[in-house]
């Protein structure tokens, strides 16, 4: 009768350790932003606050717009593509693991590709598509002058 207490101190104190290592130090979101964070130097930092800032639109991308290597980035591509946008830069980020990794921290997104207009984060494929679909990416588009104004995206 005497192990049901006991099993069940073993538990609390089980999940106790549990959640001191799931949860890790104050102003990290999950263990492996806490990681990303380590990886972020201040010199890529500033590389990528310059790539994101000095450019009006610029995609973080598995692959080359001509040669996508995976099917997000091929997505974000051809809705672009789409919409009309005929030039802007992008980074392959299968060149540079310690970039892929820090962008993660810098965005606070997991995943890519990344899409940033005029300095500011639009999101991964599935926050692009769905404003594709809905007509916002047309409008962010000819707001930020990335395309013409009297363009018609696919998605109007």
């Amino acid at each position: 009768m005497n192990f049901l207490p006991q099993a069940a101190r073993s538990l609390r104190a089980i999940s106790h350790v549990r959640t001191a290592i799931v949860r890790p130090a104050v102003g990290w979101s999950s263990p492996m932003i806490a990681i990303q964070r380590r990886l972020l130097s201040e010199d890529l930092r500033a590389r990528i606050e310059q790539d994101v800032k000095g450019n009006d639109m610029i995609v973080y991308i598995k692959g080359t717009p001509d040669a996508p290597q995976c099917g997000f980035s091929r997505a974000v591509v051809q809705m672009l593509q789409a919409e009309g946008v005929r030039q802007y830069a992008f980074i392959n980020i299968l060149e540079n693991e310690e970039m892929r990794s820090g962008l993660k921290e810098y965005s606070q997104w997991p995943t890519f590709p990344q899409v940033y207009v005029k300095g500011e984060f639009v999101g991964g494929c599935d926050i692009v598509m769905g404003m594709f679909k809905n007509g916002e990416l047309t409008t962010l588009l000819k707001k930020e002058g990335i395309i013409s104004a009297d363009a018609e995206g696919q998605s109007s």
